[in-house]
């Protein structure tokens, strides 16, 4: 909650920066109190006090503390950061996040990688018939559907000769190329 100001106490961070007497109605001193210098100087700094002023007595007095707290937040960003202000830390924080879901992504498909092991030594599948070589398979040796269907089906077992675009799966987080729901290709880590 802000703080309470009297006209018995120093004057606010405010007016004291700007040199002035703090008035007993001072929209600044519920704020910006005597101890936190700095708080109102980067907000004069990047937005100026009379811009200030004028958002907060537009703004109801409920919405006030979480303005002053918003605006305080992107002037120091601004000051450290005086090209990107909150945007390079809100850029630098998501691409963290996505870099630490790609790894918990890896990190879940080793865990069913190793459940569907441990379920496969426990109850091992009869051995299935070899698949003839890739050569050998032709479109007229594959069933066709039942009912007349008039198009060809590959079995799901077939191997392909070239990599499907959205099966290019790289546990190393390169991506070098294929397209697919990744987003185009070269680069490499971000």
């Amino acid at each position: 909650m802000a703080s309470s100001h009297n006209s018995y106490s120093t004057p606010c961070a405010a007016c004291k920066f700007l040199r002035r007497k703090c008035m007993p109605g001072c929209v600044f001193a519920p704020y910006f109190p005597p101890e936190e210098p700095t708080k109102f100087a980067n907000v004069h700094k990047i937005f100026g006090a009379s811009n200030v002023t004028k958002l907060l007595n537009e703004l109801l007095p409920h919405q006030r503390e979480d303005a002053v707290n918003s605006l305080a937040y992107e002037a120091e960003a601004r000051v450290r950061d005086p090209v990107y202000g909150c945007v390079g830390a809100i850029s630098f924080l998501q691409r963290q996040v996505e870099r630490l879901q790609k790894e918990l992504d890896v990190a879940n498909a080793d865990l069913i990688r190793y459940a569907c092991n441990e379920i496969n030594q426990a109850n091992p599948l009869p051995a299935a018939p070899p698949l003839p070589p890739p050569g050998l398979v032709t479109v007229a040796s594959c069933p066709r559907p039942v009912g007349g269907g008039n198009f060809n089906q590959i079995p799901s077992s077939f191997p392909f000769p070239y990599p499907l675009p959205w099966n290019d799966y790289n546990p190393s987080g390169n991506t070098t190329g294929g397209g697919g729901a990744g987003g185009g290709g070269g680069g490499g880590n971000i």
